[in-house]
């Protein structure tokens, strides 16, 4: 009689996922891997720039992004595919799956669905940067964008401020107008209606050229740019790029992938992670961005927080 196998990896669905991850114990998870990520080796963090393998004939491409973190004894891989639509005028939502192993054996200890981890992770992080670099008065919140993340980064921003008035730009008005109405916030027509005198905006499109002009930034506004993830993709124009004190999650990522900042040919003036630690300055004064384009080890510490707290919570 073949051994009866008791080592299957746990498949964690989508909605066990979003059962256990809350944003209030994510938040100083991602704000410590941030920091680990900037001390170097020193921080016990390893994490290649993501390999990216184009799929041309069927417009798509395959992100892989391993890491591993010894500080808090995870190792994970996160597969990620994203393909534009026929017309190949927008890019289709991305389809995400994590791999969390055992960091002392490399057994695979569960699957799981990787598009929730995605969007509170990347969520979590632009709330560190604004912690670190949005006016602590800031009031109003502009989000240009009405899909997943829209909605991840409007709970994990009202974590870090205390907004009286959220509005929401999205080209399809039907998407803005569905958002509004889950989460309370006023349509708006136009992308410069939506930024004009806000506080923090939040730029989470699928659009490859820019949407957020640098004359419809107020002075001191910190904006957190999460779309454009590829060096010939923008969401912001080059001017407000180069006008702003602009922070990164990886310097490295950044000068490979972000068109944002290649194309701007912008300077990088430090990684949140520098913030952290407390070895560069948070410029609250002047017109901040935070370049996002995610980190693996962001979804290392994610899966980890959501590995243990299915464990526990179903006494395994």
């Amino acid at each position: 009689m073949a051994a009866k196998m008791t080592n299957l990896p746990k498949y964690i669905t989508m909605e066990s996922v979003r059962q256990v991850l809350k944003m209030a114990d994510l938040i100083p998870v991602i704000e410590k891997a941030m920091g680990d990520f900037s001390k170097g080796e020193e921080g016990g963090v390893v994490q290649p720039v993501r390999t990216v393998v184009p799929v041309k004939e069927h417009n798509g491409v395959l992100f892989v992004m391993p890491g591993y973190s010894t500080t808090s004894g995870a190792l994970v891989t996160k597969l990620v595919t994203r393909f534009r639509d026929r017309d190949k005028t927008c890019v289709a939502g991305p389809r995400s799956t994590v791999c969390y192993f055992d960091h002392t054996n490399g057994d695979l200890k569960s699957i799981m669905d990787g598009e929730v981890i995605t969007s509170m992770r990347t969520a979590a992080a632009s709330a560190v940067a604004t912690k670190y670099l949005a006016s602590k008065e800031s009031k109003i919140l502009c989000i240009l964008g009405a899909g997943e993340q829209a909605g991840s980064h409007y709970q994990a921003l009202h974590q870090i401020c205390n907004f009286q008035e959220v509005r929401v730009w999205s080209r399809t008005i039907s998407r803005a107008q569905k958002f509004a109405a889950e989460y309370k916030s006023t349509v708006c027509e136009t992308a410069e209606e939506a930024a004009k005198d806000a506080d923090v905006i939040v730029t989470v499109t699928m659009s490859t050229k820019p949407i957020l002009e640098h004359s419809w930034v107020k002075p001191g506004a910190h904006v957190n740019c999460v779309g454009a993830c590829r060096p010939d993709w923008q969401e912001l124009s080059s001017e407000l790029m180069q006008k702003s004190v602009v922070y990164v999650d990886s310097r490295e990522a950044a000068m490979k992938e972000s068109g944002d900042v290649l194309i701007s040919k912008a300077e990088v003036y430090a990684e949140i992670g520098d913030l952290v630690n407390g070895t560069k300055e948070a410029s609250r004064d002047k017109t901040t961005v935070f370049k996002s384009l995610g980190m693996a080890v962001e979804d290392v510490v994610s899966a980890k927080l959501v590995y243990d707290k299915y464990v526990q919570q179903n006494g395994e």
